[in-house]
């Protein structure tokens, strides 16, 4: 398998880690609650940015003022933190897409010597989305607010799934760089013997 190879199907990878990063963003699944009553199911949802409920059309900021004052303040502070971790890891999402069409398009040298600079923007992004995903998780483990029916939803799935491909892809990468040989190089002609 070639470099190129290697590279282009890390960036196929990416770019569904990419999708799965703003899918997460946007989509207010991060934490559920469902609860079966009367008039049947009632569901409430919690996202980085919108909390929605069955019985709403619409959805709300989240979260709202009074969840960042008083004893609730370090939770609006770390589920902020989050939001701003995770748009920064799209961010940085987009810089490593454009990086992978740099050191594919950019020839034998690039191909060689970009595994650096890919590897440490992947692991950047892993951590980034890695550290969301762990608050989020701690958050749901030891908020008063989440209490039994709530459970760690879409959203979170889809962030731990995006920063799985980002460390997979870098260490893939980072192995490729010594495994792979150089490729391209040139073939020493056999020398010919005249007789005699």
């Amino acid at each position: 398998m070639t470099r190129a190879a290697v590279y282009g199907i890390a960036l196929v990878a990416f770019v569904a880690a990419t999708a799965m990063t703003f899918a997460s963003i946007f989509i207010p699944d991060w934490v559920t609650w469902t609860v079966d009553t009367d008039d049947g199911v009632f569901r409430k949802t919690i996202g980085l940015h919108r909390s929605c409920s069955s019985t709403n059309t619409q959805c709300q900021h989240f979260p709202q003022y009074e969840d960042c004052h008083g004893t609730d303040r370090y939770f609006c502070s770390m589920w902020r933190s989050v939001g701003f971790m995770m748009s920064f890891a799209a961010v940085l999402e987009l810089v490593t897409i454009v990086a992978y069409v740099v050191v594919l398009a950019g020839g034998k040298q690039k191909r060689e010597s970009g595994w650096k600079v890919l590897s440490f923007l992947l692991v950047v992004v892993g951590l980034l989305q890695c550290a969301s995903m762990a608050i989020v998780a701690y958050l749901f483990d030891n908020d008063d607010r989440f209490f039994i029916g709530w459970t760690l939803d879409k959203s979170w799935i889809l962030c731990t799934v995006s920063w799985s491909i980002a460390i997979v892809s870098a260490a893939l990468i980072s192995l490729s760089a010594f495994v792979i040989p150089s490729e391209g190089d040139y073939e020493l002609i056999p020398s010919e013997r005249y007789g005699g």
